[in-house]
């Protein structure tokens, strides 16, 4: 199968069969009994684009699916769903957004049908204290997240329930406000943060051939360092780290859902990176499991 019949083949795949009844998702909540813990991922995204091809990156996140047990649902926390306030997904039925422009018809084209999960929005609601959690029937899954959750799992079998990054919140708060989520591990929720920890389109090399310009590798390095140490209070005043990672961090959004796997991580737990390599420059598709 060449590149053009790939893309076409994913973009008209019958998602439709796979949407599930309020009478299912019911089921599914009352079936969230406590288990082993789930991992916690944050995944480097990069290009919509990865959305729909087959890559080194689309392996790797495929493969990592595969390292442990199907979830019950996914939560994520994507860098392209700022909000005033904490909000999170209610609805049965999330609509697909293209929160892009400039790419390829075939990239809007696609719907990615995964069912919300309701009763997930609830229960959160009541376990998060720290911050009120808002339930939203209006924003739906946006590229952050149905561009990777749809390579792990493309036959949309998974409930998904997106929260928002509150820009109102320190990132101190925002790591807080992830231990509050631990227990939803052991109910068998995947929670997935979808950002870049090098992420910065200013200066990025449209020709696509520059592996890593100094400063970018220099500040990603240090994060895989920073987080294999356990050095999450460096991490989580990431402004005090130096010019490298100030160029690496021009604005906070695909840097924050980094906070929420290092707040859910337990000192035990093991750190493995993988897809950790420099595209374009200045953007980082190192991506990081959190898991026993």
């Amino acid at each position: 199968m060449n590149r053009k019949q790939f893309l076409t083949s994913l973009a008209l795949l019958p998602f439709a069969k796979t949407i599930m009844t309020a009478g299912d998702l019911t089921h599914l909540t009352r079936s969230m009994e406590s288990t082993g813990s789930m991992p916690v991922l944050f995944i480097g995204h990069g290009s919509p684009m990865n959305a729909i091809e087959h890559n080194e990156f689309t392996d790797g996140w495929r493969k990592m699916a595969e390292t442990f047990p199907k979830p019950k649902a996914i939560l994520c926390i994507s860098a392209h769903w700022e909000t005033n306030g904490t909000l999170v997904t209610s609805m049965a039925k999330p609509k697909t957004i293209h929160d892009f422009g400039g790419f390829p018809q075939k990239l809007y084209d696609v719907q990615y049908p995964a069912p919300g999960c309701p009763e997930l929005a609830g229960e959160m609601q009541g376990m998060v204290t720290g911050v009120s959690v808002i339930p939203d029937d209006k924003w739906g899954m946006d590229h952050g997240a149905w561009g990777v959750i749809m390579q792990m799992y493309p036959d949309a079998s998974v409930p998904v329930i997106q929260m928002s990054l509150d820009y109102r919140l320190s990132p101190q708060q925002q790591y807080d406000l992830a231990k509050e989520l631990s227990p939803l591990r052991k109910k068998g929720i995947l929670i997935i943060g979808s950002g870049n920890l090098v992420h910065n389109l200013r200066m990025v090399d449209w020709s696509g051939h520059h592996q890593g310009f100094d400063w970018a590798l220099e500040a990603n390095t240090l994060f895989k360092k920073l987080i294999s140490g356990n050095e999450h209070h460096q991490l989580i005043n990431y402004q005090k780290l130096g010019s490298a990672v100030g160029l690496a961090i021009p604005t906070p959004e695909h840097y924050l859902p980094l906070l929420y796997l290092l707040g859910l991580k337990s000192e035990k737990e093991a750190v493995t990176f993988f897809n950790d390599k420099m595209v374009m420059g200045s953007i980082s598709m190192t991506s990081v499991k959190i898991a026993e």
